[in-house]
């Protein structure tokens, strides 16, 4: 797709998170600054029905309790029926047990259509000997890109892994993203923010794996624009804000940073 985002700011796509408490504000306002809509209906009472009327579903395992994996179901099922884009953010996997039997559930359960973790959530989602140490990324000890693309080909999926360099692939292609800046790690709810903004340019490009690349570069370079003008975590932050919101399609063409393996 020619130009994602001024698309999202023209169609202004609802995004439906059942995400993380720990991010949910970060990740609302993230998807307002680019241009979409965000809602964050937790409710089993409510959550299918407000899937409903969306555009893309995220949904965040960084904070689970039995209850949100109920409303995940539901909302999941209703996102499937209506067929709209459904992103998994494997937050922790691979640090508990509860965690790693309720991910395999929900993949079990419905339809995802995009899987998102870093390096080691998704080498344990794979199958792979994999560490987490609380939601941080540890080591793992085959290939990244032979885990996303072997792995996007058994879940019929596209599969999101992020780091240094993010690893995006639908079975088939393989992108390497290398836009991004350290300071990106030094402030809580990127790795979430993320997961929103690949929600919300998936709401606008039915190529997943396009849209996933496409997200993570803008948001990437909104990560290189804002650590030039921070000091240190906090200016960080708001600078990243408003560079998303003053980012345009043509600015950001010049400055993507990626690779088709």
């Amino acid at each position: 797709m020619d130009n994602p985002l001024k698309t999202i700011r023209e169609t202004k796509p609802l995004i439906h998170h059942i995400t993380n408490w720990v991010t949910i504000y970060e990740c609302a306002n993230m998807t307002r600054a680019f241009g979409a809509l965000p809602i964050m209906a937790h409710a089993p009472d409510e959550c299918a029905e407000m899937t409903g009327i969306s555009s893309a579903l995220v949904l965040n395992i960084g904070t689970l309790t039995s209850e949100i994996i109920d409303s995940m179901l539901l909302s999941a099922a209703a996102a499937n029926k209506k067929k709209i884009p459904v992103v998994l953010d494997a937050v922790g996997v691979g640090a508990t047990k509860f965690r790693n039997e309720m991910a395999a559930k929900i993949l079990d359960s419905v339809r995802i259509d995009i899987i998102k973790g870093n390096y080691s959530e998704i080498a344990k989602l794979a199958g792979e000997s994999a560490e987490t140490r609380g939601v941080e990324a540890t080591s793992i000890d085959a290939d990244p890109l032979k885990i996303a693309k072997e792995f996007a080909k058994s879940s019929s999926s596209v599969v999101v892994m992020t780091g240094k360099e993010d690893v995006i692939s639908d079975g088939e292609r393989v992108f390497i993203v290398k836009n991004g800046h350290e300071f990106m790690g030094s402030i809580v709810g990127t790795g979430c923010m993320a997961a929103s903004v690949i929600g919300s340019f998936a709401a606008i490009n039915p190529d997943y794996c396009e849209a996933a690349r496409d997200a993570l570069c803008y948001f990437g370079v909104a990560g290189e624009l804002a650590a030039g003008k921070s000091r240190g975590p906090g200016s960080f932050k708001v600078n990243l804000y408003d560079e998303v919101f003053n980012m345009s399609d043509e600015k950001v063409k010049s400055m993507m940073n990626f690779e088709e393996r």
